[in-house]
């Protein structure tokens, strides 16, 4: 097969790019660089990652070539770069969407700038009748986007605190002796036992425990089982059982019930870094839990059976947010930026 990347985004063959010898794929597009500027825009977004380009398999730089396609603007070459098919390797379950791209060039003119700085927070909400993501960083700023092209609403504005992907009601009663527990915790994630609110809090140091917050009682006991400070919680439910989720330093996450505070199953094994970020959703029909982790990947886990789902998805930088929309699109935070991928 002939492989010209020269002749421009339009042209490009995706083949060349996720299956070529990282080096030939540089000198070509170096060569080819200035007979247009969607050549240059090419050569741009290859060597966006070209440092890890070099040292991943096929599929796993067809991702990376994906999501830096997305970040510069171009999600048809993103869609196309997605298709391509690696042998001994798995189709490609996601296509990114669209991404940010705070630390590219601003003159591709259609990139997302996005924080600056890490970004640790995605929440998922309604503006003016559109589906928003909200993130929240460590530059101190709140942004929204829209969920279906990642243009954002308004300016970055300073940070507001969040449960569990929304705000505690107005209206909802805290015991005083929860108030501080929860305004000082990691992570917050409410949920329902036998028909009342309850919410599970992580705070960074011992085990994740359950609350009522109108009593400031204990319910069940608290999820003991990890080897290492517990700062990510979420809650879900499996065939109507409310569980929880938790990521922890000792890079497993684990399922609980959330009544008692057993542990479910055996632990969520595959990350090689700490666990981050944890949340729970519906992809295809499939209750899910999703991590992200200092490993540079987000996995997606089956919370029936406690298997994987597909290959680990990685990323240029450590995941630090990650939340599944209702109708079963990942968003994650990594580093400074923001991707969305949709199953193929």
């Amino acid at each position: 097969m002939s492989h010209d990347p020269s002749v421009g985004v339009v042209g490009v063959d995706p083949e060349f790019l996720v299956h070529a010898d990282p080096g030939a794929v540089v000198d070509a597009l170096e060569a080819g660089a200035a007979s247009s500027p969607a050549a240059r825009l090419v050569r741009a977004l290859y060597q966006e990652s070209d440092h890890l380009h070099r040292a991943v398999t096929p599929g796993v730089r067809r991702q990376l070539l994906a999501l830096d396609a997305a970040r510069f603007g171009d999600r048809k070459l993103a869609a196309r770069i997605s298709s391509v098919a690696v042998e001994g390797e798995a189709d490609a379950l996601w296509t990114v969407e669209w991404a940010t791209s705070s630390m590219i060039v601003l003159t591709y003119r259609d990139t997302l700038p996005g924080h600056t700085d890490t970004v640790h927070s995605v929440s998922l909400g309604t503006v003016d009748g559109r589906d928003v993501v909200v993130t929240a960083g460590w530059d101190k700023t709140v942004c929204v986007w829209d969920l279906a092209d990642g243009r954002p609403f308004g300016e970055p504005s300073l940070p507001v605190v969040t449960v569990d992907g929304g705000h505690l009601a107005a209206d909802q009663s805290v015991d005083e002796s929860l108030a501080g527990p929860i305004e000082s915790a990691w992570t917050v994630a409410r949920g329902v036992v036998d028909g009342r609110p309850v919410v599970a809090v992580a705070d960074g140091e011992g085990p994740v425990r359950v609350w009522d917050p109108a009593t400031g009682s204990p319910v069940g006991e608290p999820f003991v089982g990890h080897t290492a400070p517990v700062r990510v919680v979420a809650t879900g439910v499996v065939d109507g059982r409310p569980v929880a989720v938790t990521g922890s330093l000792d890079r497993s996450a684990r399922v609980w019930d959330l009544a008692s505070g057993r542990p479910v199953r055996e632990p969520l094994i595959g990350h090689t870094d700490s666990v981050w970020t944890v949340a729970t959703g519906v992809v295809d029909g499939l209750p899910v839990a999703v991590t992200g982790s200092s490993d540079r990947t987000v996995r997606v886990w089956d919370l029936a059976s406690g298997r994987q789902v597909g290959p680990e998805l990685v990323f240029p930088s450590e995941v630090g947010a990650v939340a599944v929309t209702p109708d079963g699109r990942l968003v994650v935070g990594f580093g400074w930026e923001i991707a969305v991928l949709a199953r193929r």
